[in-house]
């Protein structure tokens, strides 16, 4: 639970974010152009629906007041908000069920399209208030992920059964295995009765139009979970990994993962902008920081946590006006952070069991039942 430091912090950063966006429409206006918008694969930014394969010849610009800009997800098609909403804190105990209704709803009428999730988050509740926010309409205006843990055929299938009976839907659009953690991961997930067959099926069937992985531990594991797609003559839809600035300087993601990604045109999920609040403590950097510099890198969303109407509104703030960092901005951040990010002390999810909830329930690998 997000303890008041870092609430304060939070509220810092929406005072900040005013000039952070006021200082990125004088940017663009001070150049005397509009600068595009980079995205993993083309720079053109299109208004297209969520679902939408085919985009539009429209784009949106750097400092377009008002539009949370979007990319494109990998080889997909489909185009993303550049931010997504994050599932577990949508399901925290700190917001009842209507005000996390009315937050999801808000965010979507306010432009975000991307809503991450899991079979696990909160015992299911966080998958139940966003079924319940997607009805009267709210469907056909987002992309739904969420991931399961299973990492057999039939426990995998078991807890995607719940998952659409909990979203009340025919269709998830993005499903992705969580918590890809272990080097033994990889060979479970492929093998014989492992879980991506249970995807494959659910995808012929029409349940699942896209298919993803994620993980938080270490670049190898992912490497080794790509290895084996191969392998096995699959290619992955997404991969969601940390990328932030401390990533960058210790058994770093960005660097290992990142470009193998953009070279397969697979759809690069970001996440951990600010590692749960962990790398805020360390002092050296400020909020409005990592989260640029995580929309600064080659994602198609950044997911992040929003469990009030605050932190909606900075990161609604941030999205609407976001501009690069430049490389002697990016060079600054992280010769400054270095020293901090070296050790991994600050980036919990690797270097501890903090953050891995299979770790603690290990049956979720196994069995439908939370």
């Amino acid at each position: 639970m997000e303890n008041e430091k870092n609430r304060r912090t939070r509220r810092h950063f929406l005072l900040g974010v005013a000039g952070l966006t006021t200082a990125g429409a004088l940017a663009c206006r001070s150049k005397g152009r509009a600068v595009e918008q980079a995205t993993p694969n083309n720079p053109a930014n299109s208004g297209a629906d969520p679902g939408s394969a085919t985009p539009s010849a429209s784009v949106a610009r750097v400092g377009a007041t008002g539009t949370v800009l979007k990319r494109r997800l990998g080889s997909t098609g489909v185009l993303v908000s550049m931010i997504g909403m994050g599932g577990f804190h949508i399901g925290k105990s700190s917001l009842s069920d209507d005000e996390a209704v009315k937050l999801i709803r808000r965010g979507i009428d306010n432009g975000i399209t991307f809503l991450d999730n899991c079979w696990d988050y909160n015992g299911g509740k966080s998958e139940e208030r966003v079924g319940r926010a997607l009805a009267d309409g709210y469907r056909k205006k987002v992309f739904l992920m969420t991931k399961l843990d299973g990492r057999t055929r039939d426990a995998a299938r078991a807890q995607l059964g719940q998952s659409l009976e909990r979203l009340k839907t025919d269709h998830i659009d993005l499903v992705q295995i969580h918590e890809v953690i272990r080097m033994t991961d990889p060979d479970r997930v492929f093998a014989e009765d492992g879980a991506i067959h249970a995807l494959i099926e659910a995808r012929r069937e029409g349940k699942v139009r896209f298919i993803g992985f994620t993980g938080h531990k270490d670049p190898t594991i992912h490497l080794a979970m790509l290895e084996a797609a191969k392998k096995h003559n699959f290619r992955f839809d997404t991969v969601q990994m940390p990328l932030n600035v401390m990533d960058a300087q210790y058994v770093s993601f960005e660097k290992a993962v990142l470009p193998v990604l953009l070279e397969q045109q697979i759809g690069v999920l970001g996440m951990k902008s600010m590692g749960s609040g962990d790398i805020l403590k360390s002092g050296v950097v400020k909020p409005e920081e990592c989260l640029r510099y995580s929309l600064s890198l080659p994602t198609s969303v950044v997911i992040t946590g929003i469990d009030s109407e605050e932190v909606l509104d900075q990161d609604l703030a941030i999205a609407r006006s976001f501009y690069p960092l430049g490389n002697d901005e990016k060079g600054a951040l992280l010769a400054r952070t270095a020293n901090a990010a070296k050790k991994g002390e600050y980036e919990l999810f690797k270097t501890s069991h903090k953050y891995d909830g299979t770790e603690n329930n290990k049956h979720w690998l196994e069995e439908a039942r939370i």
